[in-house]
């Protein structure tokens, strides 16, 4: 197995990585009140020293009273959070690492299990978390307005801290997503509509709002995904066409890497082709694409939350798709959270090093 295109550098505006490898997004929920501990950054500093690329970090809110179902979910936002991630880049800077916060209103969700609510009731397009399911409260106009300035303000800070870029969360289910999907979206006005380029414009504008806050020369990354938690096998994009009429008006507004989740890489999006989510998004859109999705183990991620374990599994298909040129960069998750070495273990070869996933290393930050 030859690995040597996972280990060329990359770079994009503020973005200058040592490969390919991301980090990918995994919630945590080890910081207290909303501020990331000294072990948080330690935890992120290990995968730097491990020589990931791009570390995304784990969904940090933004500052709404309502963006959170979890009172261990880091925030980013208010003087003590942020000085508790800007204690993280700085680690990860000096381990030699590059990193991006993923910026986060998880919208309308379920109860958390500790019973802890916060101040005010979820919010979403239509106060649902899923089809038939309302659990919070329809988002008024001026409620959408100031979660815009939200989200630009967070990315603001992001730059500010010193993070190499920002990502944003518009997949599975959460906010941005819930304004997509017609399953939760049934507003009947500007943010609502039949299709999903028009239920896009909240998307659209939040990302507006972090190019301007940013700049120009600040990369922006969007992820997305066309499964819902509650809904394995939806597509919301059902075509290529439609997909076009979703990721285009998003590239136009500022983004410029597109985090295509799925369940399973190898799986192809459309009929016809064995393109896969990032495959397609790089052919339409012509911007850079982050693939993801069980990337060198067995199992897929959410089969981990119920306990099954993953073994380590050959990276054969990947590369026969990064070669072909489908997609830029690649995050893993589950590897990594287990085994801050997984990346060095790969690019010298030790596949018998390898570590498998078990549900334990959900429950703890593995430091070695």
């Amino acid at each position: 197995m030859n690995t040597d295109s996972l280990f060329r550098p990359f770079s994009l505006k503020s973005l200058n990585i040592k490969n390919r490898i991301v980090m990918a997004p995994m919630t945590r929920s080890f910081s207290p009140n909303g501020v990331p501990t000294d072990t948080v950054a330690e935890y992120y500093q290990k995968r730097a020293e491990g020589e990931v690329g791009l570390i995304l970090s784990e969904g940090t809110v933004i500052d709404r009273v309502s963006s959170s179902n979890d009172p261990n979910i880091p925030h980013f936002y208010g003087e003590q959070s942020l000085a508790g991630w800007k204690k993280v880049i700085d680690q990860v800077h000096q381990a030699g690492g590059s990193m991006a916060p993923q910026i986060w209103h998880m919208g309308v969700m379920d109860n958390h299990r500790s019973g802890w609510l916060p101040a005010q009731p979820f919010e979403g397009p239509s106060g649902l978390n899923r089809p038939d399911f309302k659990n919070g409260n329809v988002m008024t106009e001026e409620d959408i307005a100031d979660t815009i300035l939200a989200y630009g303000k967070a990315a603001a800070d992001a730059k500010r801290l010193g993070f190499d870029s920002v990502e944003l969360h518009g997949a599975h289910g959460y906010l941005i997503d819930q304004f997509f999907w017609d399953g939760t979206n049934k507003r009947t006005d500007v943010y609502g509509g039949k299709t999903l380029a028009e239920r896009s414009r909240f998307g659209v504008e939040v990302v507006k709002e972090v190019r301007k806050q940013v700049g120009e020369d600040f990369a922006v990354i969007l992820r997305l995904s066309q499964w819902k938690p509650s809904a394995y096998t939806n597509q919301m994009a059902k075509t290529p066409q439609e997909m076009e009429s979703w990721l285009n008006p998003l590239s136009n507004a500022g983004v410029d890497i597109f985090h295509c989740s799925q369940r399973r890489f190898w799986e192809p999006e459309f009929e016809g082709s064995d393109l896969n989510f990032a495959g397609w998004a790089k052919k339409i859109s012509g911007k850079a694409t982050i693939t993801v999705g069980s990337v060198g183990l067995t199992g897929e991620f959410l089969a981990a939350f119920a306990g099954e374990s993953s073994e380590p599994n050959n990276l054969d298909e990947l590369m026969r798709r990064m070669d072909r040129g489908d997609f830029d960069l690649v995050a893993v998750g589950r590897p990594l959270l287990a085994d801050p070495n997984w990346v060095k273990k790969i690019q010298s070869g030790q596949s018998d090093e390898l570590k498998g996933f078990t549900k334990a290393a959900l429950g703890e930050l593995v430091l070695e």
